[in-house]
């Protein structure tokens, strides 16, 4: 039953700009407080049951949610109505991109829910509740999900390029080495089928490894270190490698050539936290299925993930503090899993048949709840600075992208991608 109710949650789409659920704000409705919810993307509250079934045990409640489909455009308006002070839901969601700058500089707009009731800090993973919480000790958000990271592969192409296609003896190819990935790419391509890289892009290499890594872009003390950081050098050396050896696909993610070649299945390997699975099925579509499978990726890494914190502006500053602790509890945290897909940040979770036994039919039956459980548990604490994004980005679709498309010289490419990165840090 999880793995049916996986299948089709992870289908699901983003919600759109439009709201998906209107009502005043902060308002009471046929004598009910209203509780409002802004999101970005699709969270799968609503969509998953959890809204009705809070209304159901509490019949004077009412959750009205506000949804926006990029966090591109979400991150900016919550900047804006936190310095106004205005505008904020009773609950607004914070990308784990960004939360390290909201916990530096906006930690005075948010309650502490560290002290909030029925919040326990042994619920989450040591390196969640780390990230929304600020040096003095305040908690400003509660972690909805996480994004583990695994290897999805396809069988088909491993077959016949003459590996192994047993998900235990494909971690084995690899296992706890970044640098043999790449050697076993080189070896795939030797007798690849024709058509097929070994990986989609420089920039999904460089992520995997980067993500993988304790320290990246800030040390402790908040200052830039990526332009000496060895694992940043080695995140990037690895991703370049497999752009001169011709291991990719050549392809920017997230982009519509991306999801043609996901669709036609020119590349054989991916980079894939949980929520990567959806969009694989999304776009590769029925001919695909049982051709797909999930191994261990090297080493555990974390893709993703989000928090839910709540304005001291709120007008209903009490329930909405129940409200958030009660979706980011562990029993809804693997509800939300079984029916869309989100991965828990809340290790009790993985106890719950909803995750222990989960398999995902359209990957072989691969049992993801295993899988990424697993992947969650290795997850290094991560040092996330403001303005990681704009690191990150820079370094793939400015740097690596001209290696991948351009064939740039690596050197080059770095010179550049640097220059760029420091031009948006100063903006």
């Amino acid at each position: 039953m999880a793995a049916a109710a996986i299948g089709a949650g992870l289908l699901a789409g983003c919600a759109s700009d439009k709201d998906s659920n209107t009502g005043a704000a902060g308002g009471d409705s046929e004598g009910k407080t209203v509780i409002t919810v802004g999101l970005f993307g699709t969270f799968g509250f609503q969509e998953a049951g959890l809204y009705e079934e809070y209304e159901k045990l509490n019949p004077k409640v009412k959750i009205e949610q506000t949804v926006i489909e990029r966090n591109e455009n979400y991150y900016p308006q919550l900047l804006t109505r936190l310095a106004s002070n205005s505008g904020l839901a009773d609950i607004q969601a914070i990308e784990v991109a960004n939360i390290a700058e909201v916990v530096r500089t906006q930690s005075d707009k948010f309650v502490d829910l560290g002290k909030a009731d029925g919040v326990n800090k042994d619920d989450y993973f040591p390196w969640k509740w780390n990230q929304a919480t600020h040096p003095e000790g305040k908690t400003i958000g509660l972690g909805t999900d996480v994004g583990p990271m695994a290897l999805c592969y396809r069988k088909d192409h491993f077959e016949a390029a003459g590996l192994p296609t047993d998900r235990e003896e494909v971690a084995k190819l690899w296992a706890g080495d970044w640098n043999e990935y790449i050697e076993v790419g080189k070896q795939f391509k030797e007798k690849a089928p024709e058509g097929v890289a070994w990986t989609d892009s420089a920039g999904g290499v460089y992520n995997a490894v980067i993500s993988s890594s304790a320290k990246r872009y800030y040390d402790e003390q908040g200052e830039l270190i990526y332009k000496d950081n060895p694992a940043v050098k080695e995140a990037w050396d690895l991703a370049a490698e497999a752009a001169t050896e011709g291991l990719t696909d050549k392809k920017q993610q997230f982009t519509k050539p991306w999801d043609k070649a996901m669709n036609n299945g020119t590349f054989a390997t991916i980079s894939c936290p949980p929520w990567m699975l959806g969009y694989i099925q999304d776009k590769g579509g029925e001919k695909a299925k049982g051709k797909w499978d999930v191994a261990q990726a090297p080493k555990p890494g974390n893709w993703g993930g989000a928090f839910l914190g709540v304005p001291e502006s709120s007008r209903h500053k009490e329930e909405a503090i129940k409200l958030a602790a009660w979706l980011t509890a562990p029993t809804q945290q693997a509800k939300l899993f079984a029916e869309r897909g989100s991965f828990p940040s809340t290790p009790k979770s993985y106890e719950t048949p909803e995750v222990a036994d989960a398999k995902h039919e359209y990957f072989s039956n691969a049992p993801i709840g295993q899988i990424f459980s697993t992947a969650a548990k290795g997850v290094p604490t991560q040092v996330i600075g403001p303005k990681d994004q704009i690191v990150q980005e820079n370094i793939a679709n400015t740097g690596l992208l001209q290696i991948d498309q351009k064939g740039v010289s690596p050197d080059e490419a770095w010179e550049s991608a640097v220059k760029t990165v420091d031009n948006a840090l100063d903006e």
